[in-house]
């Protein structure tokens, strides 16, 4: 395992990163590009969710999308239907997804392995099915268009910061992803993020040293959904229409991959998986159907020659750049190909 950062690496490279988040948009100057950089940062906060359940309880999570949908669709409904502002549709419909995950957790605390995964994956369906036939209030197959942009933000002296560019919103999204980031890391390196480990590795050691496990489950998966749902609330007021397809259970699987590739059970592996799977298919569109196989075959390769993700390799190529040159052999007895002394 890698060795856990000092304090002042750790504000190196936020400001690093804060940097980079910066200068990307003006590095990516097409509409399209700053586009995937605003889904690009959606799919941070997916991928970190998610890894709180997958990665840092051992649960196996395959309903995210279905959190995601209900983060979109409840923020939608309450500024379409009921004219809420967007800071606070946003704010009830992440509430709402933690409160979904905590009732759905009571369930699912009670299972392990593939059965919690089949009853997650069953939860997205049931998420799916719901928003496209409950035309009433979610407007079903037909969607819902004419979605605007988060509500400028006023600054006394310095005018109003709008959001009906993708710069700006990705600056909004990217600066919701880093402040999630640093929640879950503060979150992990506290008792809290031990009892989860605990739990991830051995339930009944963590008992026998006084840990609930169902209660720190239902707590990563509440906490989980609620990040879940916020992510989902900036898809709408960027993209500017709502579908049903947009959540379907291959988008779960997708989030999952993320996880994995990156490397799950580390902060910075979700994120690496999140932005590499975001860019590549668009990297490699212009191949048309063969980024597919391509996109395929690169995923199959990372999994079976790094299992525990790239941060893996990443760690590797870290430790064998620090490991020290071998010292000189001293005179002495010489020594045979195997290392072993020449008999005299």
């Amino acid at each position: 395992m890698s060795e856990p950062l000092s304090p002042l690496r750790r504000g190196l490279i936020l400001l690093a990163v804060i940097a980079l988040i910066a200068v990307l948009p003006h590095i990516l100057t097409t509409s399209y590009w700053r586009g995937v950089l605003v889904i690009m940062a959606m799919n941070v906060m997916i991928a970190l969710a998610l890894n709180l359940v997958l990665g840092y309880t051992g649960q196996l999570h395959l309903g995210q999308a279905g959190f995601v949908a209900l983060g979109a669709y409840v923020s939608t409904i309450l500024i379409k239907t009921h004219g809420w502002n967007f800071w606070a549709a946003g704010l009830a419909a992440t509430l709402a997804a933690g409160l979904l995950g905590l009732a759905l957790a009571a369930f699912a605390v009670r299972l392990r392995g593939h059965y919690l995964g089949i009853a997650s994956l069953g939860f997205a369906i049931i998420v799916h099915q719901s928003i496209a036939n409950w035309e009433d209030v979610t407007e079903g197959m037909r969607g819902i268009y004419g979605i605007a942009p988060p509500p400028p933000i006023p600054l006394p002296g310095l005018g109003e910061i709008s959001f009906a560019g993708p710069v700006n919103l990705f600056y909004l999204v990217a600066g919701v992803a880093v402040l999630v980031y640093l929640l879950l890391a503060a979150l992990l390196r506290s008792p809290a993020g031990e009892a989860l480990a605990a739990v991830r590795e051995d339930e009944i050691s963590a008992a026998s040293l006084g840990i609930d496990s169902r209660v720190w489950k239902a707590f990563a998966f509440a906490l989980g959904s609620a990040i879940a749902g916020l992510a989902g609330c900036f898809y709408p007021v960027y993209v500017g229409t709502l579908v049903p397809d947009a959540f379907t259970i291959v988008e779960s699987f997708t989030m999952m991959a993320m996880v994995i590739v990156g490397g799950m059970g580390t902060m910075a592996g979700p994120v690496l998986g999140a932005v590499v799977l975001t860019a590549l298919p668009e990297l490699l569109r212009e191949f048309g159907q063969l980024r597919l196989i391509t996109y395929g075959a690169a995923l199959t390769l990372v999994v079976l020659f790094m299992p525990g993700g790239m941060m893996q390799g990443w760690q590797l190529l870290a430790a064998r750049w620090r490991r020290q040159p071998p010292a000189r052999q001293t005179a002495g007895a010489p020594r045979l190909a195997g290392g072993t002394e020449k008999a005299r």
